[in-house]
């Protein structure tokens, strides 16, 4: 499975930015998508999560702001960012799970700053 993030950038607090992840490759042994953020000093965290069913699983720090969807004819993973504020500057990843592993994309970087 390769993975292919895009749409990171420089947004105003309070503005909103839409992320892709485009998957190729063995997608049907995908189980899980996930977006992980990794802020400078810190550890890479799990903030958004959907299922094959389309169930989804959000971190406190998100709810209610960000919204993950999957297009699943598109092999793509969408991470919809609203109200955004300056804490959520990170570089951002995708990763797909299957039953054996994780396969991660390369990070975009998110930047809230006015």
């Amino acid at each position: 499975v390769q993975l292919q993030a895009s749409g990171g950038g420089l947004v105003q607090p309070g503005g909103s930015l839409r992320l892709s992840c485009a998957a190729s490759g063995n997608t049907v042994t995908i189980i899980y998508m996930r977006w992980y953020r990794q802020a400078l000093g810190k550890e890479r965290d799990m903030i958004a999560q959907i299922d094959t069913h389309g169930s989804t699983i959000y971190d406190s720090s998100v709810r209610g702001r960000f919204t993950i969807s999957r297009d699943s004819a598109k092999h793509t993973t969408n991470l919809e960012m609203n109200s955004l504020k300056p804490e959520d500057t990170a570089v951002y990843y995708c990763a797909a799970r299957t039953r054996e592993k994780n396969y991660w994309g390369q990070g975009t970087k998110v930047t809230v700053s006015s």
